[in-house]
């Protein structure tokens, strides 16, 4: 195990990111990600109105805002969006830029994960970032596990 993470976000702490940095000591063939957060959902609709208005408001035009806003079920649901971006001692190794709340990744020098980008698996300082986008609820929890493994396939 390089890293264990589990940590509570509010909409507060969107529009951050959080970096999470392990070290790992030699060169391995591979490293895994995995990454859940919950709630994805905003299941209460009376506390997605005021957002989705204070969305309409800001981002349309204003002659677009009454006929927006007189719709503004359309927008439902709200949802949580946290991403994943890695890097390594060397430079960016890709983002993942998923909605989806599950997420196993993983990097190795000949594949990997959609998003990420393959090569060697240098000894260092690595950063796994989670970007949030948005988070809706009053809160989301969210789990952060890395771990090395010395065979590719």
């Amino acid at each position: 195990m390089l890293l264990y993470i589990t940590g509570q976000v509010t909409p507060d702490d969107s529009r951050q990111h959080f970096a999470h940095r392990f070290n790992l000591d030699h060169p391995t063939a591979k490293i895994w990600i995995r990454f859940n957060y919950s709630p994805k959902v905003l299941e209460d609709n009376e506390r997605a109105k005021p957002l989705i208005m204070a969305g309409i408001d800001l981002y349309s035009a204003p002659e677009q805002k009454q006929l927006l806003q007189g719709g503004w079920e359309r927008y439902l649901p709200l949802t949580n969006l946290i991403t994943v971006s890695v890097d390594d001692p060397e430079g960016n190794r890709g983002a993942c830029h998923r909605h989806d709340p599950e997420q196993l990744l993983f990097l190795a020098e000949r594949d990997s994960s959609p998003g990420l980008t393959k090569g060697r698996m240098v000894a260092g300082i690595w950063s796994v970032t989670l970007s949030l986008h948005s988070i809706v609820t009053e809160q989301c929890s969210y789990h952060l596990t890395v771990w090395a493994s010395e065979e590719e396939t």
